[in-house]
């Protein structure tokens, strides 16, 4: 169930992305500039869709535990159409490869990530 510790902790993490990217941006970094083409060549919709490539990234940011990561691709999974269904089958892939530690901390935050980005009209 998501609470106001929760709520608050989505808009800690989604605030810091904002500021390292402002902060990256405004320092004109190179290697941040080529990291955003990477992202950005790499989510384009080819063989995969945006979406897909979205799920992908959800799965794997629930494997490598990255509470940022998993924000970020569990809101840009949604704003693709991914439907929480997906998302959550994302999830159990994840599991499936890396267990326990997946359902733990994963599973958990990306549920509440739902329930938050359900409650913001995505």
């Amino acid at each position: 169930m998501l609470d106001k510790t929760d709520t608050d902790k989505i808009e800690k993490v989604l605030g810091d992305l904002k500021y390292v990217h402002k902060s990256f941006t405004f320092r004109d970094s190179k290697c941040y500039g080529h990291y955003m083409q990477l992202l950005n060549h790499a989510m384009v919709d080819r063989s995969l869709t945006r979406m897909t490539k979205e799920l992908i990234a959800v799965g794997i940011s629930a494997y490598a535990n990255c509470e940022p990561c998993m924000t970020v691709h569990v809101r840009e999974a949604l704003r693709a159409g991914a439907t929480d269904e997906q998302v959550e089958e994302a999830v159990d892939v994840a599991m499936e490869m890396g267990g326990g530690p997946v359902v733990a901390r994963g599973g958990a935050y990306i549920f509440k990530l739902l329930e938050y980005f359900r409650g913001k009209g995505r």
